[in-house]
């Protein structure tokens, strides 16, 4: 009798617990992503795994880690590279870097997500320039880095509290820009709303805005843009 095959088609491989998307790849130009929330340390592995064994020669990535995950995966893939900040998992060969794209954060509290949005410009082919702590409660430190914003292909703007970082970025330089509300603040700020309203209000043109504390979209997003004025590879 015939064993029965773990591939629905050529674009799924079913793990049973999971339909991996193997052919994102083809139709998008970056491979899925493991989101590691809701899931058991071991099926985040099994899934790492299995979109490595898929595209072998470039960066897979994990994201939204927790502890026993990474953990897991420190034992169980050495060769992974883990960021614990960003609760990201990278394995497998970054490709070569387009850009730069600016990831900028408003405070330390906010350096998750930044470093969320960061790793994931890397993993889908941009070079990155972070550049932390220069919220407006001291606007000197961002004019100082002015001529960082203005280098950029694409501005990755992370902001909590009142979110206005963004607006006050797009008011300095006409460089693309994606902004990521976060959930930093205090009650008011409603675990990032007020920031995400913010920066839907904002009056300054050439904005967009992803969901609160959304560091892996905004990253894909940048990269992309990246990518397109570079020339795709």
């Amino acid at each position: 009798m015939d064993q029965p095959d773990d591939r629905v088609d050529d674009r799924t491989h079913d793990l049973g617990f999971a339909r991996v998307d193997v052919d994102r790849a083809a139709r998008t130009g970056d491979p899925e992503v493991v989101y590691g929330a809701g899931k058991t340390p071991s099926q985040v592995l099994t899934l790492l795994r299995t979109l490595h064994g898929h595209h072998p020669g470039r960066a897979v990535l994990a994201t939204r880690l927790g502890a026993d995950a990474l953990a897991m995966l420190a034992a169980e893939l050495p060769e992974a590279d883990l960021d614990p900040v960003a609760r990201t998992a990278v394995l497998g060969p970054l490709p070569a870097p387009r850009g730069p794209v600016c990831v900028v954060s408003a405070g330390p509290s906010d350096a998750p997500v930044a470093t969320e949005a960061a790793v994931t410009a890397r993993v889908h082919g941009a070079g990155v320039d972070l550049v932390p702590d220069v919220g407006v409660a001291g606007l000197h430190r961002l004019l100082a880095v002015q001529d960082r914003l203005v280098a950029a292909d694409c501005l990755v703007v992370v902001a909590g509290m009142e979110g206005a970082l963004p607006s006050v970025i797009g008011g300095l330089v006409g460089v693309p820009l994606v902004a990521v509300p976060t959930s930093v603040g205090y009650g008011a700020s409603f675990g990032g709303l007020s920031a995400l309203l913010g920066m839907l209000n904002s009056c300054a043109p050439g904005i967009t805005v992803v969901n609160i504390d959304n560091g892996y979209g905004a990253g894909v997003f940048a990269a992309r843009v990246a990518r397109a004025v570079g020339g795709r590879a």
